[in-house]
């Protein structure tokens, strides 16, 4: 019988597949918002590295930005330097295309490739928070490990 809830069992196995021994934590409440999520763990907010999955108009695939739990994207610039306009995607896309659930959406694990962009203002931190595949379900990394895992672009989203 697994420990978690199957998407956060899934990814603890990729974890580990990928020879990682980060450990998946479910936690006691609901870690959808970043605030929540820095409440339960007892860390900044800074420290929560938020996922916002966008749909990509003309290409029509998702964008995966792993944004400091603090900063808002700026969509714009994004659109601007994707060459594509960025669409809120709806939950079912964000399903359909991750395999998770919004508000659960780790950085790595997904069903298909994405695009992942990471805000550099993660790189403040020796650790910081990632959905682990659950609304309650978080695993702690170093921001060289989200880029090693996820082979996301580092940059600027504000």
């Amino acid at each position: 019988m697994s420990q978690f809830k199957d998407s956060a069992q899934r990814l603890q196995d990729r974890l580990l597949e990928l020879g990682y021994t980060n450990k998946v934590v479910e936690l006691p409440d609901s870690s959808r918002t970043a605030q929540e999520a820095a409440d339960t763990i007892g860390c900044e907010v800074a420290q929560i590295a938020k996922p916002i999955i966008f749909r990509l108009q003309r290409v029509n695939n998702p964008l995966l930005v792993v944004a400091s739990g603090i900063n808002r994207i700026n969509e714009k610039f994004l659109s601007n330097y994707l060459n594509d306009n960025l669409l809120k995607a709806d939950a079912d896309f964000v399903r359909e295309r991750t395999g998770f659930v919004i508000g659960g959406v780790p950085p790595l694990g997904h069903k298909e490739i994405i695009t992942i962009i990471i805000d550099e203002d993660l790189f403040q931190f020796q650790t910081i928070w990632a959905a682990a595949g659950h609304p309650k379900a978080v695993f702690a990394l170093t921001p060289d490990q989200l880029v090693e895992m996820t082979r996301g672009r580092v940059m600027a989203i504000i």
